[in-house]
């Protein structure tokens, strides 16, 4: 962090803490803001940690879940008590999302609040709205910059099971279990010292991949059985499910995760797209190989953005209108998909 002797004082005596993550939030998200919370709360400060949504089951055995403000459609109860602490907050930090859009009515909030904003993130193009920022796109979680952030202020003694638990969980996720390209030698240093700290690989890596329910793996057969295409001229395969299809096997938040990636495992296959219906919108995830940027694909078809090789998006269009411009675009990128 450029002002980190400023970000010290800033946190050098007890406030009132919001930790606000994105939409959706997967373990990279909910993982650093329980991490960041847990080590705040050791220095006290009054946290609390808010999502705009619900997230994963999956993600529910994290230290510290039980705390956390989660707004949903189904019980709008809680958007009052959000804007309460967000009104009342000292120091709003945000993290794992680079614009305030990606966190719905929690934006708002946040922009016109007094309090002091700290921008925790590795997303590319971020907006300038925080006075702080631990921003690194080279970095492959926002956990591992939570780290090294408690590690620029000769903190890192402090980190201790329940925090490394919750940041190693980020880090493993958003690296795809140490095997997508984003994963340097830095992301093996900081998962060493986290696991020295307490964090358990074998239990964290259960609780997240091997803890499904019948229904998410009779989707997931259904989705490679039935729904997955190959367009061999593009390189591409995609993947849509409607709602009725995701109803069909009642499918809950966080059953879809990770299923793009099965199509980006097909050999010759250089992007996979996901798209299904959300009922208030088509929610879009892109996968690439290589050079090819679903990034920049993203951010000019589809509202979206991310990082150069994993990016999401969305589209108000139908399920079947969004597959048809999905199509309509694709020669515009034929060349680049051809390329090794």
């Amino acid at each position: 962090m450029k002002n980190l002797n400023a970000f010290k004082s800033l946190i050098s005596k007890p406030a009132a803490v919001v930790i606000v993550t994105h939409f959706k939030p997967d373990a990279d998200a909910l993982g650093s803001s329980l991490g960041l919370a847990a080590f705040l709360k050791k220095s006290g400060h009054q946290v609390s940690v808010i999502t705009p949504s619900d997230y994963p089951d999956f993600l529910t055995w994290m230290p510290g879940n039980e705390t956390v403000l989660a707004l949903s459609k189904e019980n709008p109860a809680p958007e009052a008590q959000a804007a309460a602490l967000i009104a009342q907050a000292e120091i709003i930090f945000c993290l794992d999302f680079s614009s305030l859009s990606r966190i719905n009515s929690l934006g708002d909030m946040i922009r016109k609040t007094t309090a002091t904003k700290v921008l925790i993130d590795h997303h590319l193009e971020p907006e300038s709205f925080a006075s702080y920022e631990q921003w690194d796109p080279a970095s492959a979680s926002t956990a591992g910059l939570i780290f090294e952030l408690i590690e620029e202020l000769g903190l890192q003694d402090q980190i201790d099971a329940t925090i490394a638990t919750c940041l190693y969980a980020g880090l493993m996720t958003d690296t795809g279990s140490f095997k997508h390209n984003n994963t340097r030698h830095r992301e093996f240093e900081i998962a060493s010292a986290l696991v020295s700290r307490g964090a358990n690989p074998h239990d964290i890596a259960q609780q997240i991949y091997d803890t499904n329910s019948l229904e998410r793996l009779r989707l997931t057969g259904f989705v490679l059985s039935e729904k997955l295409v190959v367009l061999p001229e593009y390189r591409t395969a995609y993947m849509t499910l409607s709602q009725d299809e995701l109803k069909k096997f009642g499918a809950q938040t966080g059953d879809t995760e990770g299923l793009v990636n099965y199509g980006l495992s097909i050999k010759g296959v250089k992007m996979a797209v996901l798209m299904y219906d959300r009922k208030e919108e088509i929610k879009l995830s892109f996968r690439s190989l290589g050079n090819f940027s679903v990034n920049e694909l993203a951010r000019k078809h589809f509202e979206g953005g991310g990082h150069k090789n994993a990016s999401g998006g969305q589209s108000k269009l139908s399920l079947d209108e969004t597959l048809k411009k999905l199509l309509r675009i694709l020669p515009e990128y034929q060349q680049q998909l051809n390329q090794d």
